[in-house]
């Protein structure tokens, strides 16, 4: 039985697991907005929300804690994005900083693929969605 077991396995091993989080974040820090898996989104969620969470305090040890789930050059970047840019637009905000968007099924394997978003910074869904009609005619 499963009780009270978090996260996904992903089917990956949990090093791997923490590279495609940390990959995942980057590429949503970047972006503000990117197209994954179902799962794989769920997952993101929770991780993004507690960095976002670190950067609205934003003090030395928030900053460090971020460095620890995003360490390296890229991870001072992400830092300083997340504590000066993408922290300031959610001062009011006390959680639910993502938004997932359920969009079509994938066309190799049929996965069921989503988008997760920013809440407030990222553009519209209905232009992700008619961008992806768009290219799939």
């Amino acid at each position: 039985m499963r009780h009270r077991v978090r996260g996904r396995k992903l089917n990956r091993t949990n090093s791997h697991r923490k590279a495609l989080m940390r990959n995942l974040a980057i590429a949503l820090i970047t972006h503000k907005k990117i197209k994954t898996t179902d799962a794989k989104a769920k997952e993101l969620r929770g991780f993004i929300d507690r960095l976002i969470t670190y950067a609205k305090i934003g003090d030395t040890h928030n900053r460090r804690l971020i460095l620890q789930k995003l360490p390296g050059n890229i991870g001072k970047e992400m830092a300083n994005i997340l504590i000066h840019d993408i922290a300031p637009e959610y001062t009011e905000r006390n959680g639910g900083y993502t938004r997932i968007s359920k969009l079509n099924n994938r066309k190799n394997d049929n996965a069921p693929v989503s988008l997760i978003e920013l809440v407030d910074i990222a553009g519209s869904v209905e232009s992700i969605e008619e961008e992806t009609e768009t290219v799939e005619e």
